[in-house]
């Protein structure tokens, strides 16, 4: 996974886009990646051939000039390409060749905690490269951090977490700083008569010791947090009391059996402070 070689960023000219534009420029130099820029055009109607045409050229040329406007040391390829947004971002990753997709999620104020972008999510869901992404206001409270000087890696009990750290573990690398890792032991539903704290305690350490056992074996050097409450607020916690620059998380492998990050991914993308790297 890393370096990214390949970066894409879907360009819809909105605010939201504009402030990933200066994250997407620091990463792709940061990597020496290829960058490409795709614009989908949706146009409705019946026996539209002339306007189609009319538009993509149009597009054509307001994606070139975006492109030298925020990367005009990077040279990127522009894309314009007809079809709905999510299928035409699948259709250039595979293209392409594409390993790292960066883009906004659109939920802002009180509905930030509500949703994702349509598109974000759809792509959250189906693509299996890695996704960069943040809500606005998120992105509207910071500079572009880069070089990263706080990494946080989310990591929960799926088999894939020793290949998340590692991947956690090379992105620090390539920037020189600390990894901190953190894992999150939900409670059950509060019952009144059983008292959860003696096998809250008991879970902690056993995830302690299986993190740290995984951590020795893959020569991981992080800061290990494992910590009792919900996996997303606990997860936002500790990226503010890190003052995390990039959250980590995984999603590839449990997408399938809808494991436990991949059923909180979206929370954990609308209540992370920082830009959210799921992989």
């Amino acid at each position: 996974m890393v370096p990214f070689r390949r970066i894409l960023f879907p360009v819809d000219y909105s605010e939201a886009c504009r402030m990933v534009a200066p994250h997407v420029r620091q990463l792709a130099l940061h990597y020496s990646a290829e960058l490409y820029l795709v614009h989908a055009v949706e146009v409705y109607g019946v026996d539209l051939t002339g306007v189609e045409s009319e538009t993509c050229k149009r597009e054509a040329s307001r994606i070139r000039q975006f492109g030298e406007e925020w990367f005009p040391d990077l040279k990127p390829q522009s894309l314009v390409t007809q079809g709905e947004p999510a299928n035409v971002i699948s259709s250039v990753v595979h293209r392409h060749g594409v390993d790292l997709l960066m883009m906004p999620s659109r939920g802002t104020g009180a509905v930030r905690r509500l949703l994702l972008g349509s598109v974000t999510a759809k792509i959250l869901h189906d693509s299996s490269i890695a996704v960069w992404t943040a809500v606005p206001e998120t992105l509207a409270s910071r500079h572009p951090p880069l070089p990263y000087r706080s990494i946080l890696c989310a990591v929960s009990d799926e088999d894939e977490s020793a290949e998340l750290m590692k991947a956690a573990a090379a992105v620090a690398k390539s920037f020189d700083v600390r990894l901190a890792i953190v894992h999150a032991v939900e409670s059950p539903p509060v019952a009144w008569e059983v008292d959860f704290a003696p096998y809250r305690d008991q879970l902690i350490a056993a995830a302690n010791k299986r993190l740290q056992r995984l951590m020795t074996e893959a020569g991981i050097e992080a800061n290990l947090t494992v910590a009792s409450g919900p996996t997303a607020t606990r997860i936002r916690q500790e990226a503010e009391e890190r003052y995390a620059d990039l959250l980590i998380v995984g999603r590839g492998h449990a997408q399938g059996k809808l494991g436990q990050f991949w059923s909180r991914l979206y929370e954990i993308v609308r209540e992370s402070p920082c830009p959210v790297l799921s992989v």
